[in-house]
């Protein structure tokens, strides 16, 4: 097994790319989807059965694991991987984002954010070298640099300054994350939505010289259309011999677009929060399973699909648990979505390899313009 962390470029097609990440827990097939563990659980979910949809590597949440339990905590028990039995790699964020969608919480200054916990209300205070010291002791595989997020819409001026704040961590973040064999750390493009400022951030991040790089400060109320036109140059200004991230997205054809786009692995609590909520995500869209017309209906959610919920049990058996708020519900549908992401992410790693990815897309979005399958 690899006792480094390296990236193999395997193919390309049009831009999209299909590669490895290499680390000492274990391979990463690159598009990835990481399916998101919050609080050290990806939620409905044992972390055996994640594995089963087809994950390599789960996201970890730094700012709600050094709340609760505490990252001193999660170290003296063994480090996240034996706490929340994941053997496999583990990315975590740097809390960064969630403390900046505080908002009135918090207090931002160069040394870093104050901030109160949204738990008890305790004070706490993350610097980069505080962010690199939690994730030091979580013991994750893949670390992000403390970065700064500011909401879009926002003048340039604010983005710039943000922009020039994050790359100024990024350096610190960088210089307390030290020599650590084995493990990565990822810088984070910033500059919204426009194309200098995203150049002079991926210079930066360049000189200062990091493992991967993430696409960061997007999906954050910009729209899919501005999203694809940032996308249409921010990958580009990125080295490509390493891995390419693009943090909280999102919708199937989020991904599909961003993949087009150059983009090698993306996070998004959108599986599992829809899952819960009677969503579903199928090859013809999304299906509401809370819908009335599913009250009768004898057939799988998907008919192709080969996961617990569409090979064991009815539409109207998943109608009927949804309905009556059984904690099943949420395990069935978050395995199936969990499912569809991971397939969706094989399709297209099968897709770029054979050079047929625009035959792929096309595939994919003529069978979600059909819809749901007809009412019983």
């Amino acid at each position: 097994m690899t006792q480094t962390f390296s990236f193999s470029l395997h193919g390309t097609d049009g831009r999209a790319r299909t590669g490895t990440v290499h680390t000492p827990r274990g391979d990463i097939r690159t598009p990835a989807f990481m399916p998101v563990g919050t609080a050290a659980t990806v939620k409905a979910m044992m972390p055996e059965s994640v594995r089963a949809t087809g994950a390599d590597i789960l996201l970890g949440n730094t700012y709600h694991l050094m709340l609760r339990p505490t990252a001193e905590r999660v170290a003296r028990l063994g480090g996240l991987h034996k706490f929340m039995n994941w053997d496999r790699p583990i990315l975590t964020d740097s809390g960064g984002f969630q403390v900046m969608s505080l908002g009135a919480l918090r207090k931002l200054t160069e040394e870093g954010v104050t901030f109160k916990s949204h738990i008890d209300g305790s004070k706490h205070h993350l610097t980069p070298e505080r962010s690199m010291e939690i994730q030091r002791l979580l013991g994750s595989d893949i670390v992000m640099c403390f970065d700064e997020c500011p909401a879009l819409p926002a003048d340039r001026a604010r983005i710039r300054e943000s922009m020039e704040l994050s790359m100024r961590w990024a350096k610190r973040s960088r210089d307390a994350f030290g020599d650590r064999p084995g493990h990565a750390l990822f810088g984070i493009q910033q500059g919204g939505l426009e194309e200098d400022l995203r150049a002079e951030s991926a210079e930066a991040l360049r000189g200062i010289e990091f493992d991967g790089y993430a696409v960061g400060g997007l999906a954050v109320g910009e729209g899919q259309e501005a999203m694809f036109s940032c996308l249409d140059f921010a990958p580009e200004q990125l080295p490509k011999d390493k891995p390419r991230y693009l943090m909280g997205v999102g919708k199937p054809d989020d991904l599909v677009g961003a993949v087009k786009r150059g983009i090698d692995m993306f996070d998004c609590v959108l599986p599992s929060r829809s899952g819960r909520t009677g969503q579903a995500f199928t090859r013809r869209g999304v299906v509401n399973i809370k819908n009335a017309r599913h009250m009768d209906d004898p057939r799988p959610l998907d008919a192709e699909c080969t996961c617990p919920a569409c090979s064991n049990y009815s539409r109207a058996y998943l109608h009927h648990v949804f309905r009556s708020q059984e904690i099943l519900s949420s395990m069935l549908l978050t395995w199936h979505n969990l499912h569809y992401y991971q397939e969706l992410m094989a399709a297209m790693r099968a897709a770029i390899a054979s050079g047929t990815f625009a035959d792929f897309e096309t595939g994919f979005h003529a069978a979600r313009a059909q819809g749901d399958i007809e009412p019983v």
